[in-house]
């Protein structure tokens, strides 16, 4: 009779079965757990910028372009305005201390003058008048007292000699009280005389002070307005080139108008204009380099002008040494401007990578080259060359420092 086969639990299919199920669970596990489930984008090598950290020195510094220009510039600026009625010199012209430049017309400071002149000759003329009468009143006064110095002497002696006569009866007493009278009349009258030319004299002379003092005064005034006449033409105040003269003949000029310029050409000042980012660390004293035909010269910052203009400052350096030969106004040049001393860092090369990570990340290739990683990292100060790190790479590590404009958002680039 037929026997009944019963089948094996641990068949060949069942195991491949079993097998097969298993394998793709571990994958997937696999694939969970330990797969690098980054974003990733394919990059070209050959289109980006790979360059390696190093350990150097750090030297803190920026360039900047500065413009020569002349150690000293004079404004011209019209003392006293008036209209131009001669131009003697044009811009670029050589001058010397002097020189005159303009001519301005001033008709109501020449009338004013004109007025104050007379007015001092009509003062001088009632100074003399003064003067002069005074001498005459003193004549006049010591004629006056000579006649009553005689009158009183005569009626002196007629009262003497009528006194002793009225104590003899020979004369009235009458006669005598009428002498007497008239005797003290004149000396009351002389003393009244003496009183009055004093006072006459006193008022004469400080008359004559009050005059003296407006004449002196006056001519002060003239004198003043002499120079401000002389004003109105300008002169070269210093020897140099007239850089420039902005009017024409015919032109108005107001007071403290500026009407040109001079440059004093016995030494030169390099000008630069710095970002404002760096206005806190850019002071007096700071030292700077200028390579001018192939020869290096020393700069020293003397001034740091505080305001701003479109996002930058204005500094001005004096060479400290000696001036370099050929060098004319208007000419440019880097300058490499030091802001502090240089110290031992880990160094990361500039690129356009700073512009879109802001210096907090990078892509970093691994040992193989086949991929980059990004990776976050602090940097401090930067020159125009190098970026300081302070963490987050070490020296020999490859970093993509061109542009990440096209990289998007991935964590990973492929080659």
């Amino acid at each position: 009779m037929d026997r009944k086969i019963e089948k094996k639990f641990w068949s060949r299919k069942r195991i491949l079965i079993i097998s097969g199920g298993s394998l793709v669970v571990l994958l997937l596990l696999y694939n969970l757990i330990f797969a690098d489930h980054r974003s990733r984008l394919n990059v070209e090598k050959d289109k980006i910028t790979v360059s390696t950290v190093t350990k150097g020195t750090f030297d803190q510094y920026i360039a900047v372009t500065a413009v020569v220009q002349p150690l000293k510039t004079i404004r011209l600026d019209a003392i006293e305005g008036g209209y131009v009625s001669q131009k003697y010199l044009e811009g670029g012209s050589m001058v010397k201390q002097g020189d005159s430049i303009l001519r301005l017309e001033n008709q109501r400071m020449q009338m004013e003058f004109m007025n104050h002149e007379t007015e001092m000759y009509r003062l001088i003329n009632e100074l003399q008048n003064t003067r002069l009468s005074l001498k005459q009143n003193r004549f006049t006064m010591e004629k006056t007292l000579a006649d009553l110095n005689y009158k009183i002497e005569q009626a002196k002696d007629l009262y003497d000699r009528n006194k002793q006569l009225v104590d003899e009866k020979i004369v009235a007493r009458q006669e005598f009280n009428k002498n007497k009278m008239e005797y003290e009349g004149l000396v009351k009258q002389r003393e009244i005389e003496i009183e009055s030319q004093r006072y006459q004299e006193e008022n004469a002379r400080l008359q004559i002070q009050q005059l003296e003092g407006t004449i002196a005064r006056t001519q002060r005034n003239l004198q003043m307005m002499r120079e401000n006449l002389n004003n109105l033409i300008v002169r070269a105040p210093i020897s140099g080139q007239l850089s420039s003269v902005n009017v024409e003949v015919g032109s108005s000029i107001t007071t403290g108008q500026n009407i040109g310029q001079i440059d004093d050409l016995n030494g030169f000042k390099m000008r630069a204009e710095v970002d404002e980012h760096y206005i806190s660390r850019v002071f007096s004293g700071l030292k700077a380099t200028f390579e001018f035909n192939g020869k290096t010269y020393e700069l020293t910052v003397t001034k740091a002008f505080p305001e701003v203009t479109n996002g930058r400052f204005n500094v001005d350096m004096n060479f400290t040494k000696e001036t370099p030969e050929g060098i004319r106004r208007g000419q440019s040049s880097p300058i490499r401007l030091e802001l502090g001393k240089s110290s031992e860092a880990v160094l990361l090369p500039v690129g356009g990578f700073f512009s879109d990570t802001g210096g907090n990340w990078v892509y970093v290739l691994d040992k193989g080259g086949k991929r980059a990683v990004k990776r976050n990292i602090t940097l401090g100060q930067k020159n125009p060359v190098f970026f300081e790190v302070l963490e987050g790479l070490n020296p020999g590590d490859q970093v993509i420092t061109s542009s990440y404009e096209n990289f998007g958002d991935k964590e990973v680039l492929v080659f």
